[in-house]
């Protein structure tokens, strides 16, 4: 009878994958061995494996040059990291290994410029492209990385008066950019994206604010779709909508020449995740060029904002199981030495679900369970899997221990849930590792982080 919980991957699943597979009864990740990084730092713990990274980048580079090269496309690809995703000085010091330009969207993101700047991991001829809505610090950090020399910076205008606002501290000319409001599925709240300027008010807005301005060189139109890059009809109509609009205002404006399409590639969630990454870049591509060529118009430059696509499957938390509640006849609740809430907020928020794999014990029988976190709050719970209405985990013992792993966790968890701050029920940040492969392609690990101590939260309680 096959019931281990060897079995029932094996049954739902092609397995092994490419990231994971069984040695003994154990799981390697990335050719890992998991059960010897708890050994050694205990749980709860975060991994970052850092060459998944520098994988991702030249994935997508590789995807688009190709679909480029397929059709003779005219223009260049650049590729951004979308820096909110991850700040760790770790991930932009892989990131920036591989010929890469950054994004930024809030002020302080201009104070990470300029410190990879004075380590001299970047020059100033990369680009910055500086999305959001802007306060009043952030114009102004633009405005100082532009005139100390910046040249490729390109804020990209998300409402009117930010023209203004940039005017009064601009010392040189810059390049900038104009962000479309795209339209969203029918199923939001909202018809139209509270970021950007409408399709129909881009190109008065550029003629009356813009055109005759010295100081302002159009470069950029920008386009992002919240629910990410996608086989739709929704995602195809839209993107069509962006290149017309770019089609038009290049009639008004001789400088304009690149068409940032933002980020929006998903990441594997699910053993059962399929994605034709191949497909959809030859297909943007594809339909760029026509839609141009059709107007006489020249295919502009392609810049993506890959965030959750670069750094998301760098990332893993693991737990413990510290035991086990049965509160009724059917529901049994293993109870992680962590939380939900605080270590993958996202689980709670929105909803997200992560790959969920046991880390020991493969060859023992399965059984279904939730998974509870340690805070008081009746949400901090995670009870089923993308693929299934449940979660299934080798049967709790309490004389033999049980290890389970979150993965793809690497994008935008330690930024939502306040990395090294106040977390809720005062549960502290776990310990964080840092796994890179030495010039051998040996694995090494370092800790980046230990578990946060009672002295850091007192002291920011102000009890200290």
């Amino acid at each position: 009878m096959k019931n281990k919980y060897i079995d029932l991957i094996e049954q739902t699943f092609d397995w092994p994958q490419e990231e994971f597979k069984l040695e003994d009864d154990t799981l390697l990740w990335h050719n890992i061995n998991l059960m010897d990084i708890i050994k050694q730092y205990g749980t709860p713990l975060k991994i970052s494996y850092l060459p998944k990274i520098s994988q991702q980048i030249q994935k997508a580079k590789m995807l688009f040059n190709v679909a480029m090269a397929k059709v003779d496309y005219k223009g260049k690809y650049n590729f951004c990291y979308c820096t909110k995703s991850s700040h760790f000085s770790f991930v932009l010091d892989e990131v920036l290994k591989n010929d890469v330009h950054l994004e930024t969207s809030s002020a302080f993101d201009i104070n990470i410029i300029d410190a990879l700047y004075q380590d001299g991991k970047i020059d100033k001829e990369i680009y910055i492209i500086c999305n959001g809505y802007k306060k009043d610090v952030y114009v102004e950090n633009i405005a100082r990385l532009i005139n100390n020399g910046f040249e490729n910076t390109i804020p990209v205008f998300d409402n009117m008066k930010e023209v203004d606002q940039l005017d009064a501290l601009l010392e040189v000319p810059c390049k900038i950019g104009i962000r479309i409001a795209a339209e969203e599925e029918p199923k939001f709240e909202f018809y139209t994206s509270r970021l950007g300027i409408g399709y129909k008010d881009i190109v008065p807005f550029y003629l009356e604010k813009i055109k005759d301005n010295p100081k302002f060189e159009l470069k950029m139109l920008h386009f992002f779709i919240n629910t990410g890059i996608n086989d739709n009809a929704y995602y195809w109509s839209e993107l069509l909508k962006c290149v017309n609009v770019y089609i038009e205002l290049k009639k008004h404006c001789e400088t304009l020449d690149s068409l940032n399409i933002g980020g929006g590639f998903p990441i594997k969630n699910s053993l059962n995740f399929h994605y034709d990454y191949a497909y959809m870049a030859e297909e943007i591509i594809a339909q760029i060029k026509q839609a141009c060529n059709s107007a006489g118009v020249r295919e502009p430059h392609i810049f993506t904002e890959f965030g959750s696509f670069t750094v998301g499957e760098s990332g893993a938390v693991l737990f413990s199981i510290m035991g086990q509640k049965k509160q009724n006849d059917r529901e049994a609740w293993n109870m992680i030495d962590g939380s939900f809430m605080t270590t993958l907020p996202d689980s709670w928020a929105i909803n997200k679900r992560f790959i969920l794999l046991a880390i020991n014990n493969w060859f023992e029988e399965y059984e279904r369970v939730l998974l509870g976190g340690l805070t008081c709050d009746s949400d901090d719970y995670y009870n089923s899997e993308q693929h299934s209405n449940a979660i299934y985990l080798p049967k709790y013992k309490e004389d033999r221990p049980q290890y389970i792993g979150f993965f793809h966790t690497g994008a935008y968890q330690d930024s939502l849930a306040g990395y090294g701050g106040i977390q809720h029920c005062l549960l502290p940040a776990p310990k964080h590792v840092v796994i890179d492969l030495d010039e051998d392609g040996e694995i090494r690990t370092r800790l980046f982080a230990k578990e946060q101590s009672y002295k850091s939260m007192m002291k920011i309680l102000g009890y200290m």
